[in-house]
């Protein structure tokens, strides 16, 4: 498949000769002076010092030496006729002879016939010149593209204060000679060949063509099989359609298969290159080019007969043609090496001319002109005033919706005339002195770039409007009054100094190119316009269209929909995953590390491995565990998959489709510091690698296509599973369980982790079409942890060093973005510098960040001033953009800095240096701190790898906690990492990766978590013990209790801290919802806290925290409500033993308030419970056999959160599993997919036998419904208050307890 762009290349450079001697007929010294043998008739001008033609040759010292007009002003021009057309090579300039008159910068325009000129481009710009700095030197200047014309114009932009505009001018070149000709719309030229059917497997057609019409065939051949290749103007762009032998694809129907060129209806040259190899095609217009491939089934095109060029002419029909004729000209056409118009020049007999063909370019004498400026542009001309009725007609084309496009105040107080596009939609209203109004809308999107022929017509109170030959007319008109002609009609708009009688302008002046202009059925002379004796104008440019389609190329990345306005384009960026001016800017973190850092969870996330660059996103699972951040993809055959009859003839092949490209996997894995990808075969005499010294019968293939023979965990290149590696197989002599060929079902199983063979791709069977053999396989997602490239850090401690990078290519779009932090006051971050451009961004001052950058228009700086130091220490973020519409500067999150750039002039950041990180190529300024995470239009630079080769500067920076601490919450500690940092949620009572995860529980009646307060217990093995350890509190002046819940059952006991066989503190649910904090310092001394303020048995979350420092007690609800209060000196504190959630199992002495709320303990959720440092829930279910825990009934882990205003009582587990697509069972293979007989009948008496137990259990609840519904019927019904459930009113009746209590307060 390779061959085929080498052959395309190969192609390109054999058939590079026809492209030359076609289009540029160049002789390689074409560097001739041409201007200085012309007569003084040659040369023109807007003006002249003299009043006549001054001869204006290089070096030229009689007379006045050279040209000056009469005023120097922006509207002068001086130019040449060089008698035939040329190739122009170079320019030069010098001042007038003996002056202080010279040019200090200068355009070109060129044109073939003095009319319709054409504007000197480069970089997609009009090109200015540097001009002279003095009256005698010569300013020499080589034109980066060689230029065919027979006028040359120079047009002065900038000349020396002191003096005037004064020039000698040289134009250097050599001959040119080209084949012409040329069609008149109802014409063509056939090409016959000399045997019925033209089969090639490779073309080159080239040609150069200029026209004023936007729809015509330039060429087209068919083929009776359906082969057809067409080239033709659709609406001022070429459309290429080709077809390789597909018979259900037709010209008439069929979509062009590349689109080309842009406003190519201009009257001026444009070349074609069409380059095809096969199905394999390059498509160039101008110096744009396309590559496709094209449709069909051969790689031959097939032509009968004849190829056509200007047109596809009916057979038989003489005249007639299927499509619009081409109607221009045609230069240097070249099929395949042969010149089509040298033969029909000749009149050989493989052409036939049909019509009109000649072989000299007619150029009609049409002059456009162009309204520059959307303020102060318009074009005066007079009419013939008192005219009965009214006649205008004229072109127009624009990119803008709105202008105005002509205005007229009518004689005879027959009222105003305004024509104007609004909305793209064409507007005609008259304003007549009745006040009553007549409007015409005709149209739709007439900013589309192309010619639009506008024709008013008044005549006996009838006005029509008409709009590309069609008219329109208002309904009715209905006022009655007679319409005469006016003296000035005002084009584009109106001058600042009239008043609004005369010109009448509500929106914006008008911003196009419009031509042919008759008032009063008689044409006018724009070139008489030009030379100051007829009408007047302002910010016009005469004699030139200079419409320029700035959505060709299309500088929208990411497949972005460009759309434009006569100054700008404006990109959509809609569903593309991108943002900014240009579609620039992911909108998708470009690992799971980063979404992570912002605090998100585990879930599905689409990353962007490049960032800006051109790969997609992926769609992944984001895996966030507290140790570790982990990337799935998932591929289309997760599921253990049976193997049916495979064979070496006939193997079972299996295609892993990971919904991504190649391309985007490799970014993930290449950016990850880990990846792995499990790998489980089972088999039953089904041999896996055929160890130890046959040929594999199972190979997969990974990312390179390649086939690997190794399985599980075996390195690459030892054709082993994992068994083999550790010498654990069924049997020794081989290195896989399954090449045992036993007779008993078993498994090969474990992880590939070789990243450049991942992931994998295909996995390739051959094993299984002998008697009683059986497999199954599994393979797993690819799985990745760590990115290579978020922490990847380094410490410069040296002024003067640096890293260096190869040069940054950034031409069109440039981001950088970065973390730094510093406790330096200044310090160049990056620079990169080329001949005049350059970029750069330091620190240059404390608080104040600096972008400046440079693309050949003069240096441009952002700054972004912090209202906070930035050299604190802290980790700070920096992105900086520049692309064709702005540059912006981004830090934190302050407010983005930015600039509109302009669209004319440089727009290409050309560098060619080293790029410089942490200093310059001065080595001064330097940057003393780190840089992280450098990326450049989403490349990512390996800073790291580079430091450890460079001196002054160290891998890694420490530190990443004093910036990001903060993320670890409810008592979380953050702990560095050489990575990064994580998360240890030891001694909160919360979890996950940022210790904000409730661990919650729902008790049932008799559930009881007791926690013994002793020495500190680990409780994982994945901790250190100092940072893992549970401490107990010793220290009797202080508690920090917290705790959520969730019930709908009062009384209730939530929590008891026994601290003697007297001395307790205890939470109590009361049977009328109230909240009590019970202290009971001995049996004399008891502090009872009530918090009625709600019912809390209402199914809502509450919140409680109950602080003590040393007597001062603090009692906090629901983050509103708090209470303070002192214990007295004489109160005694002891410290606690033992803590209790739910129901106290033990005789402790409880007095007889607690002891009747713990009945039943407490029927809830409980959640994130705390107790000092301990978190005794969480113990429970996290580290039951490490911690000093007891748990007695039954203890289920839920989410409080999903049981607010549900039953409570009902028990909702939550399971949590690092894998979101599931995971089937292996240790028996025979499943789902791979399932006997006897086990479905296995299966169908398990649901029998759950059946009978689910009936049983039905039976069993609906009794004891029944029978409590009995015994309450019996009890005293008491009075509740109205928002109280009634289960309140079913419990045991407990006295209440406010009556009774000792020292009560009341809150």
């Amino acid at each position: 498949m390779d061959s085929v762009p080498r052959l395309t290349s190969v192609l390109t450079l054999l058939f590079s000769g026809f492209w030359h001697l076609g289009f540029t007929a160049t002789n390689y010294n074409c560097d001739d002076p041409l201007a200085s043998l012309l007569s003084p008739m040659a040369f023109s001008s807007s003006s002249d010092l003299t009043g006549t033609h001054s001869p204006a040759q290089l070096n030229w010292r009689v007379g006045t030496g050279g040209w000056s007009p009469a005023d120097s002003n922006a509207q002068q021009w001086l130019q040449m006729d060089l008698g035939n057309r040329v190739e122009i090579t170079a320019v030069a300039t010098q001042g007038r002879y003996g002056s202080s008159d010279w040019v200090t910068s200068y355009s070109l325009m060129f044109s073939d016939t003095g009319r319709n000129w054409k504007q000197y481009k480069q970089e997609d710009g009009i090109w200015t010149f540097a001009g002279n700095m003095n009256a005698d030197s010569v300013v020499h200047h080589k034109l980066l593209h060689s230029v065919r014309a027979r006028f040359v114009r120079f047009v002065p932009l900038e000349w020396n204060p002191s003096g005037k505009i004064g020039m000698r001018v040289e134009v250097y070149g050599c001959s040119y000679k080209s084949d012409v000709a040329d069609f008149d719309g109802r014409s063509s030229l056939l090409y016959r060949f000399s045997q019925k059917l033209m089969s090639t497997l490779k073309d080159v057609i080239s040609l150069k063509f200029k026209s004023m019409q936007g729809d015509g065939v330039l060429f087209h051949g068919e083929g009776q099989r359906g082969d057809h290749i067409t080239l033709e103007l659709q609406k001022g762009r070429l459309a290429l359609h080709l077809n390789l032998d597909d018979s259900k694809s037709r010209l008439s129907s069929s979509a062009p298969s590349a689109t080309l060129g842009s406003l190519l209806d201009d009257q001026h040259w444009h070349s074609v290159l069409i380059e095809r190899v096969g199905k394999q095609v390059n498509f160039t217009v101008d110096k744009h080019t396309q590559h496709f491939r094209t449709k069909g089934a051969t790689d031959a095109l097939d032509i009968d007969y004849e190829l056509s060029f200007g047109g596809i002419p009916v057979p038989g029909k003489p005249g007639t043609f299927l499509k619009k004729n081409f109607h221009g000209c045609i230069e240097n056409l070249y099929y395949n090496g042969v010149n089509i118009i040298d033969l029909a020049k000749r009149r050989k007999h493989q052409i036939y001319t049909v019509g009109n063909v000649t072989f000299s370019c007619s150029e009609p004498q049409i002059v456009p002109i162009t309204f520059v400026n959307s303020s102060s542009s318009y074009l005066l001309l007079p009419g013939t005033p008192q005219i009965d009725g009214l006649s205008v007609s004229f072109q127009f084309r624009t990119w803008n919706e709105d202008g105005v496009l002509l205005s007229t105040e009518l004689s005879e107080g027959s009222g105003t005339l305004l024509l104007s596009l609004e909305g793209g939609i064409l507007r005609l209203l008259i304003q007549k002195m009745t006040e009553r109004v007549t409007e015409i809308l005709t149209g739709s999107n007439l900013n589309d770039g192309l010619w639009h022929a506008v024709s008013i017509s008044a005549r006996r109170n009838r006005i029509t409007l008409t709009l590309d030959n069609d008219a329109a007319s208002p309904a009715q008109d209905t006022t009655r009054v007679q319409i005469y002609s006016g003296s000035s009609y005002y084009f584009g708009g109106c001058p600042d100094n009239l008043t609004d009688s005369q010109c009448f302008n509500p929106i914006k002046a008008f911003q196009g190119c419009m031509r042919l202009i008759f008032i009063d059925n008689q044409p006018k002379d724009l070139i008489s316009v030009q030379q100051g004796s007829l009408g007047n104008f302002s910010d016009l440019h005469i004699d030139l269209c200079s419409i320029k389609d700035r959505c060709l190329p299309n500088y929208c990345e990411h497949g972005g929909s460009c759309s434009q306005s006569w100054s700008t384009f404006y990109c959509n960026c809609s569903d593309t995953g991108y943002t900014g001016a240009t579609c620039h800017n992911s909108i998708y973190e470009q690992s799971c590390e980063v979404y992570r850092h912002q605090g998100n969870t585990a879930g599905f996330f689409y990353i962007d491995s490049d960032g800006s660059g051109p790969l997609a996103p992926l769609r992944v699972y984001c895996n966030i565990t507290e140790d570790k951040i982990w990337t799935l993809v998932q591929h289309n055959n997760t599921e253990l998959t049976r193997v049916r009859g495979s064979s070496p003839e006939k193997p079972d092949t299996t295609t892993l489709d990971y919904g991504g490209s190649m391309d985007q996997l490799e970014a993930m894995i290449d950016g990850s510091e880990h990846c792995e990808q499990e790998m489980a075969y089972h088999c039953r005499r089904s041999r896996l690698l055929n160890t130890p010294d046959g040929a594999p019968f199972i190979w997969w293939v990974g990312r390179s296509s390649e086939r690997h023979p190794y399985w599980g965990d075996a390195p690459p290149g030892v054709q082993q599973c994992e068994c083999g590696l550790d010498e654990s197989c069924l049997d020794i002599p081989h290195f896989c369980n399954c090449d045992t060929d036993k007779d008993g079902w078993t498994n090969d199983t474990g992880f590939l982790s070789f990243k450049d063979h991942l992931p994998v791709t295909q996995i390739v069977i051959t094993t299984t079409n002998r008697s009683n053999s059986e497999a199954a396989w599994r393979i797993g997602p690819l799985r990745c942890y760590g990115d290579r490239h978020f922490w990847n850090a380094v410490s410069f401690y040296t002024e003067a060093s640096y890293l260096h990078f190869p040069t940054f290519h950034a031409e069109f779009s440039a981001d950088i973005s970065f973390f730094f932090k510093t406790t330096a006051l200044s310090g160049v971050f990056l620079e990169n510098l080329g001949i005049k451009d350059f970029i750069r961004l330091e620190l240059s001052s404390s608080s104040e960040i600096t972008f400046a950058i440079d693309v050949g228009n003069g240096p441009i700086e952002l700054i972004v001033q912090s209202p906070s130091i930035l050299n604190d220490n802290q980790w700070h973020y920096v992105r900086a953009e520049r692309n064709l519409k702005e540059t912006s500067l981004q830090v934190d999150n302050l407010p983005r800095s930015s600039r509109e750039n302009t669209e004319e002039g440089h727009f290409r950041l050309q560098l060619n240096s080293q790029l410089f990180v942490g200093g310059t190529s001065s080595r001064q300024k330097g940057f003393l701190g780190c840089i992280r995470s450098l990326h450049m239009n989403g490349q990512r630079l390996d800073l790291e790898e580079r430091a450890k080769v460079t001196s002054g500067v160290r891998p890694g920076c420490p530190g990443h906690c004093s910036s990001y601490g903060s993320i670890c919450h409810n008592g979380g500690k953050c702990v560095e990492k050489h990575s990064g940092y994580l998360c240890d949620c030891t001694n909160s009572p919360y979890e996950g990766p940022f210790c904000k995860k409730e661990v919650s529980a729902v008790f049932e009646a008799g559930t009881s978590v007791t926690y013994m307060l002793q020495e500190p217990y680990p409780v994982t093995k994945n901790f250190s013990l100092s940072s893992s350890a549970i401490y107990t509190d010793t220290m009797p002046s202080k508690e920090n209790i917290a705790l959520s819940f969730v019930t709908g059952r009062a009384p209730s006991l939530l929590l008891f801290v026994n601290s003697s066989s007297q001395d307790f503190l205890a939470v109590v649910l009361c049977k009328n919802g109230s909240l009590q904090v019970r202290y009971q310092l001995s049996k004399e001394d008891t502090h009872v806290f009530t918090i009625d303020v709600e019912n809390f048995a209402n199914r809502r979350m509450h919140h409680l925290k109950i602080n003590r420092e040393g007597r001062e007690l603090t009692i906090q609800v629901d983050q509103q409500l708090r209470v303070s209060y002192n214990f007295s000196p004489e109160a005694e504190l002891r410290t606690a033993r033992s803590l209790t959630l739910g129901k106290v199992t033990e005789s402790l002495g409880l007095d007889s308030e607690v002891a009747k709320a713990n009945t039943l303990g407490f029927l809830g959720c409980l959640s994130s419970v705390q107790y000092n440092n301990i978190a005794p829930l969480k113990a429970a279910l996290r580290h039951f056999t490490t911690a000093p825990v007891t748990v007695q009934g039954t203890l289920v882990e839920s989410s409080c959160g999903s049981m607010v205003d549900s039953d409570v009582n009902a028990v909702t587990t939550v399971h949590s599993s690092s894998d979101p697509f599931g995971k089937v069972d292996e240790r028996e293979p025979l499943t789902n997919a791979v399932r006997s007989d006897s086990a479905v009948i296995g299966g169908v008496i398990a649901v029998v036998i759950f059946v009978i137990f689910c009936s049983i259990g039905i039976m069993s609840r609906f009794l004891y419904q029944h029978k409590q519904s009995h015994r309450t019927s019996q009890m005293k019904e008491k009075e509740y208050p109205d928002n109280l459930d009634s289960s309140f009113r079913n419990e045991i009746d407990l006295q209440n307890t406010v009556s009774e209590c000792k020292r009560e307060y009341f809150i």
